[in-house]
């Protein structure tokens, strides 16, 4: 099993276990609250266009779907799409929210599947017991595939190394916001935000992609 899988295999075990225990509630998918989940979103959606118009949306690490109600409070109606490696999260989305031509749930993408826009919440937190050198060999690499399935723009958070050391957790990752920045800056788009403004000890970065 390669190291990408092994991680992968490790999230799926611990997130579909944090919904078996709380349920559909915030605290299955590893936050707090609804409230700081929300604000999260509020951060995140910021990459997508202000008219409430025809565009397709990945939510990459969808869990049960949360970011749809929030999306679906304010308007949307686009095509969504949530991708997680948990099917037990992906039955639990099906069940509360449904499926049909704009809405849709999947455990893989398609080697040539393309939106409009990426999102991607929390995906990057919870490091358990790999090292940071593979956890942030993975990070990069999800963030290649993500781009690679994006045709106008991504936006994804991360706990950031700005935060207080007494509530930080060895199992969970921290990343530099100036170092991912860059990254971003350099790799993908001269168009990137870096959102750390907000009452949360983590940050969001915004990609709009170049015509």
């Amino acid at each position: 099993m390669s190291e990408e899988n092994r991680i992968i295999e490790t999230v799926e075990h611990y997130y579909s276990g944090k919904l078996r225990e709380h349920g559909a509630t915030p605290q299955g998918v590893d936050w707090n609250s609804k409230e700081s989940q929300f604000l999260r979103f509020a951060q995140l959606v910021k990459i997508l266009p202000e008219e409430k118009g025809d565009f397709s949306l990945l939510d990459y690490g969808c869990g049960f779907g949360s970011l749809l109600d929030f999306l679906r409070q304010r308007g949307f109606t686009g095509k969504y799409t949530g991708l997680d490696v948990s099917d037990e999260m992906l039955a639990k989305g099906r069940d509360l929210y449904g499926e049909g031509e704009t809405l849709n749930w999947i455990s893989e993408l398609s080697s040539s599947e393309t939106f409009d826009f990426v999102v991607a919440s929390g995906i990057f937190n919870v490091r358990l017991t790999h090292s940071d050198e593979e956890w942030e060999k993975y990070f990069h690499s999800t963030l290649d595939q993500i781009r690679f399935h994006c045709r106008k723009g991504f936006a994804f958070n991360v706990l950031t190394s700005y935060s207080d050391a007494e509530y930080m957790r060895e199992y969970l990752f921290y990343a530099d916001p100036s170092k991912i920045f860059d990254y971003c800056k350099r790799k993908y788009s001269k168009r990137v935000a870096l959102l750390h403004d907000y009452p949360l000890y983590e940050f969001t970065v915004l990609v709009r992609l170049e015509d």
